[in-house]
């Protein structure tokens, strides 16, 4: 008989696959095994988790739901023991891959990681900065972090903040061109585009309402979100990018915002881990800590 917390993992695999077969896969076990815990959650929750079919299974509403609440049961028990073990450093030795976009990874993970490394000395990081999402098997990546839904089901997935992104020029720029009062005053201005290293293209700039626009003549162009801010910030042109880049700018006065009405919805900023087997426990805390980081207003803007 399995117990309840045996289960709710069991399930929290299930929602993430496309079958219960491919959950009981993933955890190393058979599909009747996932079948009756699903079914013993069903008895006991006295609503239907999943909507079956002959070949898929569909995560109901109220499952859904279940899904959020026993993520976080299941992460406060596991920081509870993780806390309270005597020698928690012993099992924390080993490699961790991480991917991350250029900007979060050089502004941000050296902060994020050197208290947990201090502390976990047997703990090695390798980090691959990448703003795709990264195949995890081929770049023996254990955790990523990514502007954007993580659709792929080979993934857990956590959404942990919101990325707004923003219209933004230095004051001496705007004190020499004026300040556009529209869209249409803006594609008039010296923009900058940034390159997609993967592909040579230029990024399109996201606007509201489910537009786009992309600069056809750019004043200025790069493939690194920091140099563009440079550019930015001596008055060379106007720029879109994520409010976490520009945050300490505009408060201090060398950036201001341009046309807040046309900015599009903020993105969601996922970390993500594999599901292949068991998690080690050298993964586990990096991914929690990283989740805290990353969720927290005072650290991650």
């Amino acid at each position: 008989m399995l117990n309840r917390m045996e289960m709710l993992r069991i399930f929290l695999v299930a929602v993430d696959a496309p079958t219960f077969r491919e959950a009981a896969t993933r955890l190393g076990t058979s599909p009747q095994k996932v079948t009756r815990a699903i079914k013993e959650l069903e008895r006991t929750f006295a609503e239907p988790l999943f909507h079956r079919s002959t070949r898929q299974a569909h995560v109901t509403a109220y499952g859904a739901e279940v899904a959020r609440q026993a993520r976080d049961t299941l992460d406060q028990f596991d920081r509870l023991f993780a806390a309270h073990t005597k020698n928690p450093a012993a099992d924390v030795v080993g490699r961790v891959g991480i991917t991350a976009p250029h900007s979060i990874g050089k502004l941000y993970l050296a902060g994020f990681l050197q208290p947990l490394m201090q502390q976990h000395p047997g703990l090695r990081i390798e980090l691959s900065l990448d703003d795709q999402l990264t195949d995890a098997v081929a770049s023996r990546i254990d955790i990523g972090i990514r502007i954007g839904t993580v659709r792929d089901r080979r993934y857990v997935a956590r959404a942990v903040a919101h990325v707004p992104l923003k219209i933004v020029a230095a004051p001496a720029l705007i004190a020499a061109v004026g300040m556009p009062a529209t869209l249409e005053d803006l594609k008039a201005l010296p923009l900058s585009t940034l390159i997609d290293r993967n592909n040579g293209r230029p990024w399109p700039w996201f606007l509201s309402e489910g537009q786009s626009y992309l600069p056809p003549s750019p004043a200025f162009s790069c493939d690194d979100p920091e140099t563009e801010l440079e550019f930015v910030l001596a008055g060379v042109t106007f720029a879109q990018m994520p409010h976490y880049l520009a945050e300490a700018h505009l408060r201090d006065g060398r950036l201001v915002e341009v046309l807040p009405t046309v900015a599009p919805p903020p993105m969601d900023l996922s970390v993500y881990r594999t599901q292949s087997g068991p998690v080690p426990s050298r993964v586990r805390l990096v991914y929690d800590h990283l989740i805290h980081c990353l969720s927290d207003p005072q650290t991650f803007p």
